[in-house]
């Protein structure tokens, strides 16, 4: 029976390539930590960013659209402040989106979406709210915020 014989150079070569996938392996071993304490801030940048973005639209879209009724900053007219510390802080992002979407029923809020008639798409009625949040910070205190409403 003929012995194995042993190829050097491949065996050489299996040695360089096992070398090569141990180190590339450790350094995955040792990266995976730095991004995971890297990509959370990476991550909060690109959310603010998003909804600054957002919020620049909605003001546009607010001028367009709400604030004939809502006033220019959303401190009321024909409709109610919305810019008041009582409805931000009450209603969520979907309640919101939700009241711009379909409407008011029994009032002078009609549906925005254009899934319900109106002429915005959802990203629109997203940036729309973007802006509204944007007034939390400096919002006035308006407990009679629903009654804001001028002749």
């Amino acid at each position: 029976m003929a012995g194995f014989t042993t190829d050097e150079e491949l065996e050489q070569s299996t040695n360089t390539w096992m070398l090569w996938g141990a180190v590339l392996m450790a350094a995955f071993v040792l990266a995976f930590p730095l991004y995971r304490w890297v990509e959370p801030a990476n991550r909060a940048e690109a959310r603010e960013s998003h909804v600054a973005s957002l919020a620049e639209q909605g003001q546009g879209l607010w001028s367009l659209n709400c604030s004939s009724c809502h006033g220019l900053n959303g401190e009321g007219g024909v409709g109610p402040a919305l810019n008041s510390q009582q409805f931000l802080q009450a209603s969520s992002d979907d309640q919101t989106s939700l009241l711009i979407s379909v409407g008011v029923p029994g009032s002078q809020m009609s549906a925005y979406s254009l899934d319900y008639g109106g002429p915005l798409t959802s990203e629109q009625i997203r940036s729309i709210v973007a802006y509204m949040r944007s007034w939390e910070a400096d919002a006035p205190d308006v407990p009679e915020w629903r009654d804001m409403v001028s002749g």
